[in-house]
């Protein structure tokens, strides 16, 4: 195992940025995933790590010690790539020992390590096939297994469910899981699938045009996106953004005037344009346009995915999805939409968060005015 320092690193093809300063600390025997979309600078993070790309500037330490001038074959670190890239003329045993042969290692130790690996990733009957004998799944254990017998301080994976289909994306997911647990080898998974990062990070990094968006536990990021951009990008559906602007006493009024959550207050100037967001799921549909505290809502086209239902819409004139239990009944009529004040995430011009930092606790006032208290806001 090994921990990984990436210090203010830079990447140029040119003069086109690809990775921009960034700051990352990888600690020994966690499972990072950086997830974002293509062109982010997220492989090309990975290949600096890897060596395989060179530095612009910055540094890459692998347990203290700088490698920006190492050798890729001397970092301890090991690559499974999106393309397996097996030799068709060897057997699975040749294509899992090559790296060991080519490094010398005696013929029985060789073949008592690549055995113990062949049994760990359910390869043991399969040794003596060709890769054109193997199915897509099984290739991508091969390629894992030649990785793994290096016995490398850091696993390296680009994107290595691509070529999958769904249904051996979830059992390769599991079997990299329970190998992590297992082996608590230092590993770093890059990935656009968001499916992938919630359910293998322990830490996960969201890249967007080579910087890091945020860093944090899966359940973190998901909970409390740092920008609007974190916020749209993980989801499914992906959360809804509704234009707002502030009153004179710091709370959010959507299109129409309506005002869902009058005690969720912001110290923000009124007029301040801010956006709302809500995640699908957060929703809860109400019969009745003007219901107290909902938003009406046009419904248009409802999915049922037979596990949830998908309700399409517009509010105010923005589009809106909603995601429902299979069994939820559907209102007949006019809908309004209802969400938590906790639900609620507001994200200002530029992108970033804005918070309350606490919920409002309403308290009696002698005059008789509506009771409210503003709560400080935060940028994060």
């Amino acid at each position: 195992m090994a921990s990984i320092d990436i210090r203010s690193v830079h990447k140029l093809y040119g003069k086109t940025p690809a990775v921009r300063g960034l700051d990352l600390a990888v600690e020994d025997g966690s499972f990072l995933v950086i997830l974002g979309p293509s062109g982010c600078g997220k492989s090309t993070l990975l290949r600096m790590i890897a060596g395989l790309e060179d530095i612009s500037a910055g540094e890459i330490a692998i347990d203290g010690r700088v490698v920006n001038e190492v050798e890729p074959g001397r970092r301890g670190c090991a690559m499974v790539f999106q393309n397996y890239a097996l030799y068709p003329h060897m057997t699975v045993a040749e294509n899992i020992g090559y790296a060991l042969k080519v490094a010398g290692v005696p013929k029985a130790e060789r073949a008592d390590r690549v055995g113990r690996v062949a049994a760990m990733l359910g390869l043991g009957d399969l040794l003596a096939r060709k890769p054109s004998q193997l199915s897509g799944g099984q290739r991508q254990r091969v390629a894992m297994g030649r990785a793994m017998v290096r016995e490398p301080g850091i696993f390296l994976f680009d994107e290595p469910l691509s070529n999958l289909d769904a249904k051996l994306r979830i059992q390769m997911r599991l079997e990299i899981k329970r190998l992590h647990r297992e082996l608590k080898t230092t590993s770093v998974f890059v990935t656009h699938d968001q499916v992938e990062a919630m359910t293998l990070a322990d830490t996960l990094v969201v890249m967007n045009q080579g910087v890091i968006e945020q860093v944090g536990t899966p359940a973190e990021v998901f909970r409390r996106p740092k920008s609007r951009f974190v916020a749209n990008f993980l989801g499914s559906p992906p959360m809804n953004f509704l234009p707002a602007e502030i009153d004179r006493r710091g709370r959010a009024v959507l299109a129409g005037g309506h005002m869902p959550w009058p005690d969720l207050v912001f110290e923000l100037a009124a007029e301040t344009r801010i956006e709302v967001g809500l995640r699908p799921g957060d929703l809860t549909p109400v019969a009745g346009k003007a219901a107290e505290g909902a938003i009406p809502f046009e419904p248009d086209i409802l999915e049922d995915l037979g596990s949830e239902l998908h309700w399409h819409g517009t509010v105010g004139g923005s589009a809106v999805a909603v995601a429902l239990p299979a069994a939820t009944p559907i209102p007949a009529g006019p809908v309004g939409l209802k969400a938590p004040p906790s639900a609620v995430h507001a994200f200002l011009g530029d992108g970033r968060r804005a918070e309350p930092a606490a919920a409002p606790i309403p308290s009696p006032k002698p005059s008789g005015e509506a009771p409210w208290r503003a709560t400080s806001l935060s940028y994060t």
